[in-house]
C-alpha cells in the first residue's frame, strides 16, 4: 500500500487531499482519494485478461 497527497482544481477552486493505492491479491488495484470535507472517491481497476502486452528488450 502507498499513501499520497494530491492537489487539483474544481471549478477554478484549488482542492487538495490525501489518498492511498493498494494492489490486491487478485491483481486489481484500489485507489482512494480522500477529500477534506469527508467525501472520498474510489477507483478500482483490474487488468483485462484478454489483452496481451508485449515486452521488447533493448538490444
Amino acid at each position: 500500500m502507498v499513501f499520497f497527497t494530491w492537489a487539483d482544481f474544481d471549478e477554478m477552486d484549488e482542492v487538495t487531499g490525501d489518498g492511498s493505492a493498494e494492489l490486491l491479491d487478485d491483481g486489481s488495484i484500489d485507489i482512494t482519494f480522500d477529500y477534506p470535507n469527508g467525501d472520498e472517491a474510489i477507483l478500482k481497476a483490474k487488468r483485462d485478461p484478454s489483452s496481451t502486452a508485449s515486452v521488447r528488450e533493448a538490444g
